[in-house]
């Protein structure tokens, strides 16, 4: 009887310890492929920055064009709770996660090789146009996976009450964040010694890497939870009773229409940048890593001091700084700042940079309250359903952008309106302010638990 106690107990210690080892190698792969996956979306501002000035000089663009490029590219993003319904639901060789990070990590490689081996006299811009939208289709598809991971991995967390709950979402903050500073010091270095077609393949290869190591992972080495399979309708369903609270319908609404009624001005202010004050690629390459480096900050600012501020009324103040700012660009277009002695080169360093990111800082504390008045199961497509309609306002921005560009009279050599142009900008983000009684001071659910 004791020999039969004591193998007992041997058994059930080895199979404590096979379960400590797989928890720890499961946490040790998914730290492999969110990390790899979150620094390789971060790194896109590489590629990015160099289609700026490929269309700008290799296909001689003007102002308008390249911003219609620029938010014509981001619309598969819009489509990103289709991916979200596909990767819950539909399972490839028996897994739902890796299988749409390396179909997402291909499309993308495909896309920026393919315009790396074309020469500016031959690529059209219909045709570029198409490899930046397969490119874009690959990217929200991946940042769908990866975010649904990071959101099971959570949830397990919160039911074991683990002491690690919400580490995973910082280590991708981070991952992301450096990948977003490396992609802006490369991209303000390279872009003066390579030409755009090798930034391009350099980001192909990145991606193609990626692409082969998803491949050689399987799915069960991440240790996810298991997950009973939904059907798609029923997901669909749950969705549309979640967006039918009034809270959470008035709150997105609000939320995306703060970012679609503001003209974005981004392609003319890069054109009023680069050719009409010949700042060089250096300088704008150092200002996006003061903004990615400022969105990082923000994210730990966030987390240690601000939790507890409401966030409708965090929200109204990003807005006002955002108009602020926007005055700001109005005075250094006048030369206000010229004349006080500021080169133009260092406003742009310090603040151009920061002003393009901080019109994200509003998502960090609204995705806090719709997680607050979300119920529960339908939290990961309702996260997929706001980041997708964030994706449309700014496509509806950019276009509004390009009208409103179009109305003062901009071009690509005549900038004497561009000021007015600023005015307007900065008028049309303080009018969500009136209506931002759509929004909850504090979700009910908070209410009643008081």
């Amino acid at each position: 009887m004791g020999s039969s106690n004591n193998n007992y107990s041997s058994s059930c210690s080895k199979d404590r310890n096979s379960n400590s080892n797989n928890k720890t190698k499961g946490v040790k792969m998914r730290k492999v492929v969110l990390g790899l996956g979150f620094w390789v979306q971060g790194l896109r501002c590489l590629p990015w920055m160099a289609v700026n000035f490929f269309l700008k000089d290799g296909l001689k663009v003007d102002p308008s064009t390249l911003q219609l490029l620029q938010n014509s590219a981001n619309l598969p993003m819009v489509a990103k709770p289709i991916y979200g319904l596909l990767s819950d639901s539909v399972y490839i060789a028996g897994q739902h996660r890796l299988p749409y990070i390396a179909i997402g990590a291909f499309l993308q490689a495909l896309s920026w090789i393919a315009i790396a081996c074309y020469s500016p006299s031959d690529l059209s811009f219909f045709m570029i146009t198409l490899y930046l939208l397969l490119g874009n289709l690959g990217a929200s598809i991946v940042e769908v996976a990866n975010d649904a991971i990071v959101a099971e991995v959570g949830k397990q967390s919160k039911n074991s009450q683990s002491p690690s709950q919400g580490e995973l979402q910082s280590f991708g903050w981070m991952a992301s964040s450096i990948g977003g500073v490396l992609g802006s010091l490369l991209a303000g270095i390279a872009i003066n010694q390579f030409s755009p077609q090798a930034m391009f393949f350099l980001y192909g290869i990145i991606l193609a890497i990626q692409f082969f190591v998803t491949i050689s992972i399987h799915e069960s080495s991440l240790n996810l939870p298991k997950t009973s399979l939904i059907g798609i309708r029923k997901q669909i369903s749950e969705l549309l009773v979640a967006l039918q609270k009034p809270e959470m319908a008035y709150s997105i609404t609000w939320f995306a229409a703060s970012y679609a009624i503001i003209p974005a001005l981004t392609g003319t202010m890069f054109f009023y940048q680069t050719q009409y004050l010949e700042i060089e690629s250096s300088v704008l390459g150092i200002s996006k890593v003061i903004g990615q480096a400022a969105m990082f900050l923000w994210g730990v600012t966030y987390n240690r001091h601000l939790k507890s501020v409401p966030p409708k009324k965090l929200i109204s103040v990003i807005q006002s700084i955002m108009a602020v700012f926007m005055l700001s660009d109005v005075l250094f277009v006048k030369g206000l700042y010229r004349s006080m002695g500021i080169p133009d080169s260092l406003y742009v360093l310090v603040f151009s940079g920061f002003l393009e990111v901080l019109c994200f800082f509003k998502i960090l504390p609204f995705s806090i309250l719709v997680a607050q008045l979300c119920p529960p199961g339908c939290e990961g497509s309702l996260m997929a359903f706001l980041m997708s309609s964030i994706a449309l306002a700014f496509i509806v921005s950019g276009y509004l952008g390009v009208a409103l560009a179009s109305y003062v009279g901009v071009t690509g050599n005549d900038f004497s309106g561009l000021s007015s142009g600023l005015l307007i900008q900065a008028a049309c983000t303080l009018l969500p302010l009136y209506w931002s009684s759509c929004m909850p001071d504090e979700p009910k659910t908070k209410r009643k638990e008081q």
